[in-house]
């Protein structure tokens, strides 16, 4: 079971729960509530739009629908006698406004045309709507805002409370550019604004072509730092958008690596000699989605051992002065 449903879902025959009567009128309903608003019409069209390639998804109102299906076959051999073949779903809510509700239901087995022969169907149902929940969770405009209420109510950092939201949502799948950014209407009487545009970020697929630039510090802004929890270094980073890893930027003051260009093949944690990087998880990134981590990047002795093995040569090691 997701973490994030753990002791939290309710089951009920009832149609109506907590707050109003949902449309949803299943057999088996789980309900969960998030600490978090979502009520701007860009936002909410942020989440349709980003999960539209994941799963059929559909708006009415302040509701946002997604719906999995799959397919259950009673034997492998489509061409022998008695096959049969059936197309089940299930579809999870998303209830907008002040308060953001998560509700999915689970309808008898009779709806699909009686296919009594579907074995498990009921906990297949259940495993897939977590699916949904916590991908959803975890790729979507929700994100952002689940680590801010989570940062803000338990006094952790952003970096802790991504990391606890990606613990309570295990069973997402990491969807890329699951995230467009919501556009901004200009003020009225004003133009958009260069800075506005840059809202919207267009995700490359896959890495983008090495060398690293080394003028990085001049040609990309700086953006938010990000602190190792275990070593208590805080890693200094240019060109970062966002926290979905969607694009990266250049890590590392002086023991610098653009993370789009990286594609992790290891080869510069073998190299140096003074144990400087470590893999650390960075899903969502589509060069790769383990990065090797500078955690120890005041322990760097300059040899460029690692600089001159980096095959795409996203590397640059500059000696520090201070």
């Amino acid at each position: 079971m997701s973490l994030l449903l753990k002791d939290r879902v309710y089951t009920m025959e009832s149609p109506t729960a907590k707050r109003g009567v949902y449309p949803l009128h299943g057999y088996k309903l789980g309900l969960y509530r998030l600490p978090i608003k979502l009520e701007d019409p860009a936002e909410i069209k942020s989440v349709h739009d980003g999960m539209k390639k994941t799963f059929e998804m559909d708006t009415y109102a302040d509701r946002i629908y997604a719906t999995y299906k799959w397919k259950e076959q009673n034997m492998e051999d489509s061409d022998a006698a008695g096959y049969e073949e059936v197309e089940l779903s299930v579809t999870v809510e998303v209830v907008t406004g002040e308060v953001v509700d998560i509700i999915y239901q689970i309808f008898p087995i009779e709806k699909f045309g009686d296919p009594q022969w579907v074995k498990d169907y009921r906990k297949k149902a259940d495993h897939f709507a977590k699916m949904m929940i916590d991908t959803i969770l975890r790729n979507t405009i929700l994100a952002d805002k689940m680590i801010e209420s989570m940062s803000k109510s338990e006094k952790i950092s952003l970096a802790a409370a991504m990391e606890k939201l990606e613990d309570m949502t295990p069973l997402a799948k990491i969807v890329p550019n699951g995230k467009p950014k919501p556009k901004v209407a200009a003020p009225e009487g004003q133009t958009q604004t260069a800075s506005v545009e840059e809202e919207v970020v267009e995700i490359p697929d896959g890495a983008k072509p090495g060398p690293i630039d080394v003028e990085y510090k001049s040609h990309m802004p700086a953006s938010a730092p990000f602190k190792v929890e275990a070593t208590g270094h805080t890693i200094k980073t240019w060109g970062r958008k966002g926290t979905d890893n969607g694009i990266m930027g250049v890590w590392g003051e002086f023991v610098s690596v653009d993370y789009d260009i990286c594609i992790a093949d290891g080869a510069c944690i073998d190299a140096c000699p003074v144990q400087v990087y470590e893999w650390f998880d960075f899903p969502g990134n589509p060069a790769s989605e383990k990065k090797p981590l500078m955690s120890k990047e005041p322990d760097c002795i300059f040899c460029l051992a690692c600089e001159g093995v980096c095959p795409p040569k996203a590397i640059k090691i500059f000696e520090n002065k201070g």
